[in-house]
């Protein structure tokens, strides 16, 4: 008892003042980013205010990306849509300014991500307000969505980030026992992201936390619709660097259409892509002309499965809230729901009552559910399937309300729509519809269940309900995907220890988690002598050139030494290799005499 007094107090005492210390608050600096500019109706002068018609059809490709507010149609502005040639000059920009933050202390890493840790929490309301205006999601959706997973990621990074980037030792081996290995994580260099829209803040900061924090620079093309918000993010990504005193031009954000993503693939050292496999696909055949790594995150049709032994009301809840996430502005929902035929009924019941009572209209208003969707002609669409659904034997059984969207209301709009009779040859139920729709089917079994999950070309994430855990767990288990949650909806993105990524055309490789922040690294293997000078590889003599006559046979025996499966015969083969040493240290021996 004598010994282990003195230890008790000593951790006593540090556990109190690490808690004391946990209660002084670190001295962060505070960052200045105008915003005057921005905030609603800032950015409209008389000469160009105004409501934005844009053309049918696909996206006019000009020399500008116009922005415009996707549930109003007020007219934000434009950027440019970066040339070829620019987009080659920020990246070389780019690279001058990440051979200095090459040589950055981790110390001033975290610095950075603190000062931008304390502008998001200090300003949440603006930040989710602009991505509101540009992306036509509610201000709730925008602080799940934006704001919790970037302060998510970046506590994370804080707590853990330089652990995993330092050198991490491995086991040498039989053969190398006197060496020392280890794997050593060097930045790549520029690190290029070409993100979608439905997250614009929490899309721009994603790639760029995991990029800078591990030493690498970071050009950014935001989406031609979610330019607007992208800019303004970038601001603070700028003053947060000056802050810390980075060197200029280490993180770029470039605006335009798909010429612009090209030669982005075509000038940095990996690319990370979150979009569309069709797109997908083309920024991998670039990719194979500078054989650079890359990451795909290509959306998904999760599957939402619930056994009858879950309590119904509370995975209603959860299905609503999943189901709304893919809705036009949020990309993370599931979009296939598979009921047990035991509560089949009474699960139906319950998401149409809650569905009816969901209001549709301008976010900003603050008395709606849902907003607008982002994408010009995107209802069109999710119209289409539900028709080729209807046309196919399935049934509406409810849907949301417009609330006063006013006599110029625009056709961007949606309503949550609930079906019932749907099967698998059906559009809605094969392609990714991101929107508002929950077609709900029924099964018998858990086999039934998870052959209906596995009837896809993609492979995101999925969700599992069952009041017996080990039974959500096994059906889990044995469905082909990159996340799934036991029991809760889209956990798996709120852990940002875990990756993130799909497979099949849900892309592959991953961002977020260990693996996510490594990949933005050259993982460099090294080995070197462990008790160097005194012990150094010296090749044995048998084996040396000229090779003996007996080099093969040493070379047998060292190998049976090393890796026998029976320790008798490795003794054996032991005593053999020592002697052929012997054997061949005497001949040489008697040369040397003559």
């Amino acid at each position: 008892m004598a010994f282990w007094w003195p230890l008790l107090v000593l951790g006593f005492a540090f556990v109190v003042c690490r808690f004391l210390l946990m209660l002084i608050p670190p001295n962060v600096p505070s960052i200045e980013v105008d915003a005057s500019d921005v905030l609603e109706d800032g950015s409209q002068t008389k000469e160009n205010s105004y409501i934005y018609i844009p053309r049918k059809g696909k996206m006019a490709q000009t020399d500008k990306v116009r922005c415009y507010e996707p549930a109003t149609m007020k007219y934000l502005g434009y950027f440019p849509a970066l040339t070829p040639d620019e987009v080659k000059d920020h990246v070389a920009q780019a690279r001058k300014a990440q051979k200095i933050w090459a040589k950055s202390s981790f110390r001033q890493r975290r610095k950075f991500l603190r000062i931008l840790l304390k502008y998001i929490i200090e300003h949440q309301e603006l930040i989710c307000e602009i991505s509101s205006r540009d992306t036509g999601k509610t201000m709730v959706d925008a602080s799940l969505g934006e704001i919790m997973t970037t302060c998510e990621k970046i506590t994370w990074l804080l707590a853990e980030g330089e652990k995993w980037l330092k050198p991490e030792y491995r086991s040498s081996g039989r053969s190398m026992l006197h060496k020392r290995a280890k794997v050593e994580f060097h930045p790549l260099g520029v690190i290029g992201a070409i993100v979608s829209w439905n997250y614009p803040f929490h899309n721009v900061f994603n790639p760029m936390l995991a990029a800078v924090f591990s030493g690498n620079a970071v050009v950014i093309k935001v989406s031609e619709h979610a330019s607007w918000s992208g800019c303004f993010y970038f601001r603070i990504i700028q003053a947060a660097l000056a802050a810390v005193e980075a060197p200029d031009n280490l993180v770029h954000i470039i605006t335009g259409f798909a010429e612009t993503g090209q030669a982005l693939v075509s000038s940095v050292d990996k690319i990370i892509f979150v979009g569309s496999p069709g797109v997908g696909k083309m920024i991998m055949q670039k990719a194979a002309e500078t054989l650079i790594p890359v990451t795909l995150e290509l959306g998904g049709k999760d599957a939402f499965i619930v056994c009858e032994d879950v309590d119904v009301p509370h995975v209603v809840q959860v299905a609503i809230r999943a189901a709304l996430q893919s809705s036009g502005q949020n990309c993370a929902g599931a979009e296939r729901f598979y009921v047990h035929k035991d509560i089949y009924s009474t699960f139906v019941a319950q998401i149409v009552k809650l569905v009816k009572s969901i209001s549709v209209g301008p976010p900003l208003a603050g008395k709606y559910d849902m907003g607008a969707i982002c994408m010009q002609e995107h209802a069109e669409k999710l119209q289409n399937l539900v028709n080729d659904a209807l046309e196919k034997g399935a049934e509406i059984v409810g849907r949301g309300s417009f609330g006063n969207l006013g006599e110029d209301a625009v056709d961007q709009f949606f309503p949550p729509t609930v079906l019932v009779n749907v099967d698998h040859s059906m559009k809605l139920m094969q392609e990714e519809a991101f929107g508002p729709i929950i077609p709900i089917m029924k099964f018998s079994s858990d086999e039934e269940a998870i052959k209906l999950a596995n009837d896809s070309k993609y492979g995101l994430g999925c969700a599992v309900f069952s009041g017996n855990q080990k039974r959500a767990i096994e059906i889990a288990l044995q469905l082909h995907c990159g996340v799934a949650a036991i029991n809760d909806f889209a956990s798996t993105y709120m852990c940002q220890s875990l990756p993130f990524g799909g497979v099949k055309h849900s892309g592959f490789g991953r961002f977020a988690g260990v693996e996510g922040l490594r990949a933005c690294c050259l993982v460099k293997s090294v080995v070197e002598d462990r008790w160097w000078p005194f012990i150094k590889t010296k090749i044995p003599k048998p084996i040396q050139y000229p090779v003996a006559e007996n080099g093969f046979v040493f070379q047998e025996s060292l190998v049976e030494a090393l890796y026998g499966l029976n320790v008798w015969d490795r003794m054996r083969a032991l005593v053999n290799v020592l002697k052929i040493l012997s054997e061949q240290n005497s001949t040489t021996t008697v040369k040397k005499g003559q």
